[in-house]
């Protein structure tokens, strides 16, 4: 693999050409939308041990709007192409390239890229490489435009059986929900879980892949349609978070609490997480939506036994896997709904607005969007 800090100068290459992309202007401000542009830019330059996608389909995650935020490890600098998920096929392969799949090969991202030489890298272990980066973070592009540079090495075939708008719903959300519950938490058949959210990409997945292993899943939200919608999705019950006696009605339905909570809500949720699992339990953070600094409570975290792990994005090893999942018709993944790509500013402000249940695709390649529904 090319070191990552070999790329920013090769990076800074451009043909010619341009492509149609999704990118921000700017970032902050009261409206941080308002920074989103559907424009043309520079067409990216394949470099030794990288490939370019052509991309048929991306979806949209909150690391996006974090984004347009000015919310990012990276210095950023305007125009910054968005997105971290695709799915699409091989366009053309840089040298150093041997064993990538061959050019017009249908694939599905990985979107984790670490530096290629620290020991976490070469162990196969990109996302805790010191300076990893997504897709869209600096000095990488991004998902939303037509062509993407990206490793070859991240580069996951799809079998004709999965379509790309599906394919492109698992490398952020549901890779991150698998490796919540079954790396991180360790669940297996017969444990339960807590999922604090009801209807975001991760916790869709969640709640999809934690039946699909024979897991007991509980959720929450303030929003009674969206607890209901999750019910219907296969989960076992489901909480207003704000409600005091939630945490009790689940210590009685699981006989002592949850063996794992996934938190990716933060203040909001955090004392119902804690509250929630069992001694001995698991509490799986990945995010904090509402706010990163909640009261920690040191004193239940110890007296209960309770084990909080962080967790970052997931391996291409279990992102392979997701893909089986889904050839062999074990996951669908929900999509609440596609939008073409000139129309990227409303499918920002569903996202926005909290308003899907499940994930938002974009279509940016009309046309060659595989050839298996979703």
């Amino acid at each position: 693999m090319v070191p990552w800090c070999q790329k920013p100068a090769a990076l800074e290459e451009s043909y010619a050409e341009s492509v149609r992309a999704v990118y921000a202007t700017g970032f902050g401000g009261e409206d941080p939308l308002l920074n989103l542009e559907v424009g043309e830019q520079p067409d990216p330059a394949v470099s030794p041990g990288w490939a370019l996608v052509r991309v048929s389909a991306a979806s949209l995650n909150h690391h996006d709007l974090w984004t347009l935020r000015g919310v990012s490890s990276w210095p950023l600098t305007p125009p910054r192409i968005l997105g971290c998920d695709a799915a699409g096929r091989v366009e053309s392969l840089g040298q150093a390239t041997d064993g990538a799949p061959a050019v017009g090969t249908r694939v599905v991202v990985h979107s984790v890229i670490g530096c290629g030489t620290c020991a976490a890298c070469r162990a196969g272990s990109p996302g805790l490489c010191q300076r990893m980066a997504l897709l869209s973070d600096p000095p990488h592009g991004g998902a939303l435009a037509e062509l993407v540079a990206v490793p070859a090495a991240n580069l996951v075939p799809l079998p004709e059986t999965v379509g790309d708008a599906a394919a492109a719903c698992l490398p952020t959300a549901y890779l991150t929900a698998y490796h919540m519950l079954f790396e991180r938490a360790g669940l297996r058949p017969g444990m339960s879980a807590l999922v604090q959210g009801a209807s975001g990409g991760v916790a869709t997945a969640a709640v999809l892949l934690a039946g699909i292993a024979g897991v007991e899943v509980h959720v929450t939200s303030r929003d009674p349609a969206k607890r209901r919608a999750a019910e219907m999705l296969g989960a076992t019950s489901s909480f207003d978070p704000g409600d005091r006696d939630a945490a009790r009605e689940l210590i009685r339905r699981t006989d002592g609490g949850v063996d794992a909570v996934l938190e990716t809500v933060g203040e909001a949720t955090w004392e119902l997480s804690l509250r929630a699992v069992r001694p001995g339990g698991t509490v799986v953070v990945a995010g904090a939506t509402s706010g990163p600094n909640p009261k920690a409570q040191l004193n239940r975290v110890f007296w209960r036994q309770i084990t909080i792990m962080g967790s970052t994005m997931g391996t291409r090893v279990e992102l392979e896997r997701l893909v089986v999942l889904c050839a062999a018709a074990k996951l669908r993944p929900l999509i609440d709904r596609t939008f073409p790509l000139e129309q990227a500013a409303s499918a920002f402000a569903v996202l926005a607005a909290g308003a899907q249940q499940g994930k938002i695709v974009v279509v940016v390649t009309a046309g060659s969007a595989g050839a298996a529904p979703s």
